[in-house]
Formats: structure tokens, sequence, C-alpha cells
């Protein structure tokens, strides 16, 4: 059934993106300002000040957070490929001998050159959707605060200022009063920059910022190509696992919640992390284990400062590291990564080993004989970005024996809740296919709700997924707003393309309303809220997820992994 979409809006995001895919045709670098018309046009909601003279802080810290740290002093092209033959073929063949760098926020290949070129790995389209508009918001913004700090009075302001650190309150001061920013902005950029504040600030006062980007190829067969290759990675790996006579469970979460509940290993450590936080390591754990303790907080939500605590913990010595990488051996659980191909960690978990004396206590097995005894296996992947969700799915499900079940877990924007809550679709539009699929979801907020104490769960909601962060205004999302739809996302529409061609004899189709309601295997989707972008301006730019986010990822993972135990259980 064809249906018509609202456009309202979307006529500026439209062009934007055709505006610079036709650009990325070139085979020579074109300047990122070549887009910057077009990008301001949009009225990205994540930039809500383009077209404004005043610095939007909020965008430049999402774009800032979303490129290496290399990137502000050092970067002048971007060049992107699918793998390494890609790059070599078109004269990069020396890549390997290049520093591997990364983001805070944004998982993303990338190499440097010790000069001025940044090599970037892309798995889909989604990633060209993704990093044009950061690079695009990136350049306005550098350029509002090269016109600010260029003026005399900065340059001798930050000439005089301690070149091997941070602008004292006084000098942070005079900034604000010369640039009309807001100190919070500044301290929290100080706060990203360390060290290297002055030198940064001095750098954008003098240097002016010229981004050029360059597609070396962009077929669908390299991308799939690439895929394949990241699959026979697995496949190798786990040469004891026939993964063609199995059943799996496939799982898009992250790489710590699931392998958290299922080691028992931060539950071993208890005391020692504990011990950590009060040694004064961490203000914001030691302030959440006070509340904790005043509060008598239930064996759960300990359970969640645990494991919140083990990644900290485990940064200060690699040793801790493989202590936990052998508890999960121990228990099954197998971590591939072949970042050669594809930079997305995958897990395979024998779910035969589950036992309670190593599984998180708000799980319950109903049957542990007919557990022992499952031959399913659950494959995890560290969600990937846009439509690389429709290749890694449409790929494994060629591979394995049997689907039992396809569960989604990931971050969204929220039109109706705060950050921190939990949504639960059951109708998706996907910008990419024009699809609306209608499907049964496995999960109701009463599987939610009992694990969490702040946040809320907000169930039947209809999402819609977009190509891109910044590719949405208000605008095109008021429209969907007022049709009910309140949760934007970038995965859920590209996975449930490819349930429809698990399910139906063909390809899946485009502007059509898509019945998925006959799927015969368990669908759940839940997506915790990360950003509110009727909020003017708070987005993951300007308002770190962070210790928020566990009650919620804890409480999906928990219900993801009850579901699966429950099916494996079935008389």
């Amino acid at each position: 059934m064809e249906r018509t979409v609202p456009t309202s809006g979307n006529e500026d995001i439209q062009l934007y993106m055709r505006t610079y895919y036709s650009l990325l045709r070139s085979s020579r670098e074109v300047s990122i300002r070549a887009v910057t018309e077009a990008h301001m046009r949009s009225n990205s909601a994540l930039h809500v000040n383009a077209n404004e003279n005043e610095v939007d802080m909020s965008a430049f810290f999402y774009s800032l957070m979303r490129l290496p740290d290399c990137f502000l002093q050092h970067v002048n092209l971007v060049v992107m490929g699918q793998s390494w033959p890609v790059f070599a073929e078109n004269g990069y063949p020396d890549l390997e001998s290049w520093t591997e760098v990364t983001a805070a926020a944004r998982r993303r290949r990338s190499f440097f050159d010790g000069k001025e070129t940044l090599a970037v790995f892309i798995a889909s389209r989604s990633d060209i959707d993704d990093l044009i508009p950061i690079l695009t918001a990136y350049q306005i913004e550098y350029d509002k605060l090269h016109q600010l700090l260029s003026s005399n009075n900065m340059i001798a302001l930050l000439d005089k200022a301690d070149q091997n650190g941070k602008l004292n309150d006084a000098e942070l001061a005079t900034l604000v009063q010369h640039t009309q920013i807001d100190l919070e902005d500044l301290e929290k950029l100080q706060k990203v920059w360390g060290d290297q504040s002055v030198a940064n600030f001095k750098h954008i006062s003098s240097t002016p910022c010229t981004i050029s980007i360059r597609s070396l190829a962009g077929s669908f067969v390299n991308y799939k190509r690439a895929t394949r290759r990241w699959w026979e990675g697995i496949a190798e790996h786990c040469q004891n696992i026939k993964f063609a006579d199995r059943p799996v469970y496939f799982v898009s979460s992250n790489t710590h919640s699931l392998a958290n509940l299922v080691s028992g290993h931060a539950r071993l450590l208890e005391n020692e992390l504990i011990q950590y936080v009060e040694d004064g390591n961490s203000a914001e754990l030691e302030e959440i284990l006070n509340i904790q303790k005043r509060e008598n907080a239930t064996r759960g939500r300990r359970d969640n400062l645990l494991y919140y605590t083990l990644k900290k913990y485990e940064t200060v010595d690699p040793e801790r590291v493989q202590a936990r990488l052998n508890a999960e051996d121990q228990i099954g659980l197998s971590r591939i990564n072949t970042p050669q191909f594809l930079d997305l960690e995958a897990q395979v978990i024998q779910i035969k080993n589950f036992d309670a004396e190593h599984l998180d206590e708000r799980l319950n097995i109903p049957n542990q004989e007919k557990l022992s005894n499952s031959q399913a296996i659950i494959i995890n992947i560290d969600y990937p970005l846009g439509m690389a969700a429709y290749q890694i799915l449409s790929e494994v499900s060629r591979n394995i024996g049997q689907i039992k079940g396809i569960f989604i877990m990931g971050k969204a924007a929220t039109l109706n809740g705060r950050i921190g809550d939990v949504m639960i679709p059951n109708v998706v539009h996907d910008e990419h296919s024009s699809n609306t699929y209608l499907f049964k979801n496995h999960f109701t907020a009463d599987h939610i709700a009992p694990h969490l104490t702040h946040g809320v769960v907000l169930d039947n909601q209809k999402a819609i997924t977009v190509p891109g962060t910044y590719l949405q205004n208000h605008e095109y999302m008021s429209v969907f707003y007022r049709e009910g739809y309140t949760d934007l996302e970038m995965e859920a529409g590209p996975y449930l393309s490819c349930v429809y061609e698990l399910v139906r004899p063909r390809r899946y189709p485009t502007n059509e309303i898509v019945n998925l309601t006959v799927a015969d295997f368990p669908i759940g989707i839940v997506h915790y809220a990360s950003d509110t972008p009727f909020s003017k301006g708070e987005n993951l730019g300007s308002r770190n997820l962070s210790y928020d986010g566990i009650e919620s990822t804890y409480a999906s993972t928990i219900a993801i992994l009850q579901a699966i135990i429950d099916e494996e259980c079935k008389a």
C-alpha cells in the first residue's frame, strides 16, 4: 500500500544531500565551504544558530566530539574509503604506516598521516550523511570563533596566557566579555581540551580553517564486500561453531551491557570497585555512591554502578581488561574485531553456558535444564550507523541456520520525553526507503519499568529513522510530531527493511505501508533518549549522557536478555 509522506521542511534537507553527493562525484577533493550554504538553508535542529553571527557552541561541541583530537590543529583534507584496497588503489598505499586516531563520541576508523590528511573508513552511505554535516557545522562555527579570537585584544590575551595549560579565571572572564560566549561553554571546552586549551585557542585565533573532502569510492558493491569480509573474520575466529546449523538471536546494542550481565565479573570485583570509588578516583561516581547509600539503593542499582565503574577502573591497568576477557571466555563469550573491514565489534555468546551463578540477579531462568541443552547462540554487535544495519543483518542472516529473534537497543532523540527516558515503538517510518513499517514489538513498558528508578518508559510509540543526526529540522519534525512520531533515530528502518526480506520473497519495497506482524520470530526495539531536539541547544554536544543513560541501558538490556532466556526455556 502506497502512502503520501509529508514533505514540508524536508525539501531543504534533500537539496543539501543532493548537493554534497554531487560534489563527491569529483575525482579531486572539494572544499566543505561548497556546501555551507545548503547546510545553513536546511535549518538543522542540531545547528539552530548556523545562520547567526553568534557561535553555536552546542553544534561546535557536537562536531568536535565526533572528530579526532588531531583534527583541530592539523587536518585540512578528509579522504573517505571503504577498505584498505580502495585506499591503495587511489594513491594511499601506505595507510598502515599512518597513526590510527579516534573520536570521543563517534566510532569510525580513521588514520592520520601526521601532516594534514585524515583517512576515514565508511561502512555505508550513512557514514557520509553523518560525516559531511559534522564537518560542515565544524567549519561554520570554527569560522565564527576565528573571527572573534583574531582581534588584537584576544591575540594579546592568548599570547600572555600559559602556553602549556588552560586559561585562568580572569582570562576566561575577559574572553566571555569580548566573545559573548557563555562561561559554562568555555569551561566545558577547556575540560575537553585539557592542557591543550590555550594552544587550541591560539590556533583558532591565528589560523583560518579550510577543510576539503574527497570520496575515493562509494559503490554498493564495495560496501557489501567489506561487510562480507567482516563476517568471514567472525567465522574464522569461531571455527568451532557451525553457524549454518545453529539458531541465532541477533542483538544490536553495545559492547559492554550484555557482557556484564552474563559474565558476573563486575559483581565479583564489587569490593575493589567500591574502594576505587571511595578513594576519590571519580567525583561523579563518589556522589552517586553516596546517594545510593542514603537511599538504600536496590541490588540492581548497585550493580549498575559497578558496571559503570568497571570501565573507568580498567583504564588504570591493562591487566584488568585481560581479567575481564578471561571471565567472559569462561562462560563462552567471544569478542571478534575485524577493523580492517568494518570497525564493528561482534560478540558470539553460547546460551548453554548461562547459569544463575554468573547472571545478573535481575534475570530469571525458568528452566536451567532446557537452557543448558540449548544449541542457540547470541550474535551481539556494537550497533552500527544507519544503512550499515541493513547490510550487517542481511549478511548475518545469509550465513546462519535460523533467526530466532531480533532485538535492537540504541540511542534516539525524543520529541516528548527527557534524556534517559526509554521509548518502545511499534511503528517506524524509514526515511531511507520511505516505508512505514508496522510490527509487533516484543517489549512493553512492563518489561523495562521495574528496572528504572528515574526515567520514564513510553511504549506504543512511533519512530522515524532519519538519514543523519544533522539531517533533520524543526519544520519537518513538527509535521511528524503532529502525526504522533516522537522517536527519532537512525537504525530501526534499515533493520526492518532486512526483516521484510527475511519474511517476504522479494527485496524491500519503497514508499509503502508495510505490515511485519507476520514475522514468526520476536522483534524487539528499544531506544533510550540521548537528545531532546525541541529543547533549543539540548543535545549530546551540550550534555554528556554519561551515567544518566546507564540505568536505561541496563533496564533495556535486561529486557532483551530475559526475552532470549524465556524463548529458550519454552516448553
